[in-house]
């Protein structure tokens, strides 16, 4: 059996722009990526603390350490500058692997610094 599992989370960003006239994506600090572990054009969740949407979409690399939390394309219309989001990656694993599995979980200020891992 396979299990569907959360394999990181960054928790607390806050939307700093959003692009509607490009193709798609999210923008994040290489940073944030970096201590999440999640990869360019990796699939993310993105949950909306303002609205309580979710969208899924991938990941592209921002400015390491600029803070930037940018949703692209159709996702700009899902969340405004200033909104608070959820990230979160998933990973399949098998029944044994997902019994012992610990998420990465980073959690983020109000300018989307790393305050805990």
């Amino acid at each position: 059996m396979q299990r569907t599992m959360c394999k990181s989370k960054i928790h607390g960003a806050t939307i700093t722009e959003a692009n509607l006239k490009y193709m798609g994506s999210i923008t994040i600090d290489e940073d944030l990526l970096l201590a999440a572990d999640i990869l360019p054009y990796e699939r993310v969740q993105v949950v909306n603390l303002h609205n309580g949407s979710r969208v899924e979409t991938y990941c592209m690399t921002g400015g390491k350490g600029s803070g930037t939390i940018c949703l692209n394309g159709p996702a700009a219309r899902w969340g405004q500058p200033g909104d608070t989001i959820l990230i979160i990656s998933y990973v399949t694993m098998d029944s044994k692997e997902a019994k012992i599995h610990k998420p990465k979980i980073i959690f983020v200020d109000e300018k989307n610094r790393i305050k805990e891992r």
